[in-house]
């Protein structure tokens, strides 16, 4: 999985993208409240003002949202120029209800400021002046070019006229509006900066494993002589040392050549992947069939361990390919645990048709402090000539399948490493 697929899927929402939905959440608020502010106007201080002209402006933003809908369902982001131009259309909305309710004299005119304020928290600076140029431009028009207020013809009970009652409203909603749009913005970078951080590392993680990658796949050529030497050496000390006594010879002569050729087979394997071979076996299995096999392998790398296997699930379904680099995850795991308790090692596995879910679990000497907190992310390891590398690599193979991986305390004492594994990237299509 490369650094932009996992960028994507963590992230909720691309940030031009949600801005404008922020926008557009301002915008039927803004609707709603001019429509409010006409019924308040002409019902309780009686001002008759010029409906025609003000429905249409108000009515020409709703279907402006309404567009911005619809280009929020199909959009996967939005660009500092198409927000730019959405903010021009509210500063010429509200232009042309200020022209038809007093101009510079009304009271809301302070809400040019709403749109100037978040365009200097979203976009960059260029747009921001412009923006601030054309606001006031706008403002300084309506200073000298509007229709006049008509006078209030009410009697309101509470003493407040309407200019106070209007520098009031519009303090409100300047402080609303900001507060809502500001926090959200502060948010979403946030957000972005979680994301981008999640990217670098993943980033290292790649880069380190590609490094592994090449170092193995030298360590698998430089070795591939050593051994090649070390199964004619031993199959000449077989030859040769045939006799009965030498019986208990012969036994780990036989042990030694079975031993070799596991390491040549894993060299081999190292060496295909690296030539550019996929990592999988190609053939498919049940699920059960192909922790059976896995255990089948680790069993003749480690006969003298005692492993307990719990299976549960369907018996033939379902079907998954099999794959070599988690059967190696699997494998690192299981010898991670003979290394803590070798006589007390227990495979538990329970899956459905779309979850396996895997635990090897062990009763050594508990979880490393921090262990948990490096698992995946680095080499770490507690043992005196551990390098490290066998839990990292583990890790980076069964999230590149979509796994996860979990290290836990054991109830009694040991540690279980714990597996989730989505079966939907693993299964014969």
């Amino acid at each position: 999985m490369n650094a932009e697929a996992s960028v994507d899927a963590r992230s909720p929402g691309r940030p031009g993208k949600v801005n404008l939905q922020r926008l557009y959440v301002m915008r039927n608020l803004a609707v709603a409240a001019q429509l409010g502010a006409i019924i308040v106007a002409r019902e309780i201080y009686r001002i008759h003002l010029p409906l025609d002209p003000l429905l249409q402006i108000i009515g020409g933003l709703a279907v402006i949202n309404v567009l911005t809908w619809l280009r929020l369902q199909s959009a996967r982001d939005c660009g500092e120029r198409e927000f730019l131009f959405q903010l021009l259309l509210d500063i010429g909305a509200l232009t042309g209800v200020l022209y038809f309710t007093g101009g510079a004299t009304n009271p809301f005119v302070g809400l040019f400021l709403l749109p100037l304020t978040i365009a200097a928290t979203v976009l960059r600076p260029y747009y921001t002046w412009l923006l601030a140029g054309i606001t006031v431009v706008a403002y300084s028009w309506l200073m000298t070019h509007f229709v006049p207020m008509p006078p209030s013809l009410g009697d309101v009970a509470t003493g407040f006229d309407p200019m106070v009652t209007g520098m009031w409203l519009r303090f409100v909603i300047n402080s609303a509006l900001i507060a809502y749009f500001v926090v959200g913005m502060a948010e979403t970078l946030r957000q972005r900066e979680r994301t981008l951080a999640l990217a670098r590392e993943e980033t290292l993680r790649n880069e380190r494993l590609v490094a592994l990658g090449m170092l193995s796949a030298g360590a698998a050529h430089e070795l591939g002589t050593p051994l090649a030497t070390l199964a004619t050496l031993t199959g000449e000390l077989r030859r040769r040392y045939r006799g009965p006594e030498y019986e208990e010879l012969q036994e780990s002569l036989g042990l030694m050549r079975g031993q070799i050729d596991r390491c040549k087979e894993a060299l081999g394997e190292i060496s295909a992947s690296a030539g550019g071979q996929q990592a999988q076996a190609g053939h498919v299995v049940p699920v059960r069939g192909y922790l059976l096999d896995t255990l089948e392998q680790w069993t003749r790398m480690r006969p003298g361990v005692a492993v307990t296997p719990r299976l549960d699930g369907p018996e033939s379904l379902p079907r998954i390919l099999t794959e070599r680099t988690l059967s190696q995850a699997i494998i690192t795991m299981l010898n991670n645990a003979a290394d803590a308790s070798p006589q007390a090692v227990e495979l538990n596995a329970e899956w459905d048709s779309e979850h396996l879910i895997l635990e090897v679990c062990d009763r050594g000497a508990g979880l490393a402090p921090a262990a948990s907190a490096t698992v995946g992310q680095s080499p770490f390891s507690t043992k005196e000539q551990g390098l490290g590398l066998g839990l990292y690599l583990a890790h980076a193979a069964i999230k590149r399948v979509g796994g996860q991986v979990s290290l836990l305390d054991r109830p009694g004492g040991g540690t279980c490493a714990r597996v989730e594994l989505p079966l939907n990237r693993l299964s014969a299509t």
